[in-house]
């Protein structure tokens, strides 16, 4: 086929090929196939029209614009520090953290310019007056509650943006170095408090166990005591009773092996080398001996 027959079959069926690219066209620009991650705003005459979700849509051509491609997932902003002054007037550095997604495209598109320059300024703003209604140390210790708060308010405020924030984190409070020195000497007083009030609970103690120890060695002494005098009460009845039985008699004989038990106990002495025993000594053997003969 020569160029002369190609043009001339072109011309006699150009409609119809302007036709068919036309078709396509159309086909292009009313067919939309918007990504999992995704939704498009759709606006006719400048004005919205509709969102579209993700998967084929379909929209007027030349008359339906996609406007903005607007990214559904979760996104972090970075990492802002604020300064904040405590309720007990202590200045600290605060380092936070947001993550939101996007649920109504609509809103965050015709409400709001930058969403991220607005949620970092909402956040700073909550931050600073929540931690001025706590004092220093309730920042520290109620961290959790006061991140909740935090996040409970931006919730709030950014509701007519079509924004959730999903998480907001306090990532750190820095304090300056004034203030850092003084928690630092009020803690080693309170280390040294403690330390002298467990010293003396300590000496506290060891005085009621000393206690309890001569309380105990007293009483042990006393039972003693007791057992003696009952044992002593014990032998003087029984040489009452034998004085009762055998009179007179009975108690010379008792009074004769006490004087016997006195001399033989003297005799054991380890610094007596000589002993002089009394004529009465010498009687008193006699009579002993006398009265035990006389008992056997």
């Amino acid at each position: 086929m020569t160029e002369d027959q190609i043009l001339s079959l072109v011309s006699a069926n150009i409609l119809w090929i302007l036709i068919a690219l036309f078709a396509i066209l159309v086909v292009v620009r009313g067919l939309k196939i918007v990504p999992q991650s995704e939704q498009y705003v759709v606006e006719r005459f400048g004005k919205l029209h509709k969102v579209l979700g993700p998967g084929i849509n379909l929209i007027v051509p030349f008359l339906d614009v996609v406007a903005h491609r607007i990214s559904i997932l979760e996104r972090q902003l970075p990492n802002a520090s604020q300064d904040a002054i405590t309720r007990d007037n202590v200045l600290v550095k605060v380092e936070t953290s947001v993550f939101y997604r996007i649920l109504n495209p609509e809103k965050t598109v015709y409400r709001i310019r930058d969403v991220d320059e607005a949620i970092a300024t909402t956040v700073a703003g909550i931050v600073r007056a929540e931690i001025g209604k706590m004092d220093l140390d309730e920042v520290q210790s109620n961290r959790d509650a006061l991140i909740a708060t935090i996040k409970k308010w931006v919730e709030h405020a950014v509701d007519d943006w079509g924004i959730d924030v999903t998480r907001a984190e306090i990532l750190d409070v820095d304090l300056d170095q004034a203030t850092r020195e003084a928690m630092l000497q009020q803690l080693n007083a309170e280390r040294a408090r403690r330390a002298h009030v467990t010293e003396a609970e300590g000496q506290k103690r060891a005085i009621e166990l000393q206690a309890d120890a001569e309380l105990y060695a007293a009483e042990q002494a006393a039972k003693a005591r007791r057992i003696e005098a009952d044992a002593e009460a014990y032998a003087t009845g029984v040489v009452a009773r034998a004085i009762a039985d055998n009179g007179l008699e009975a108690a010379q004989y008792q009074v004769a092996l006490k004087q016997v038990e006195a001399m033989g106990a003297l005799g054991q002495g380890q610094g007596s080398q000589t002993i002089v025993v009394p004529a009465q000594a010498v009687e008193a053997f006699a009579n002993a001996f006398s009265m035990l003969k006389g008992r056997g």
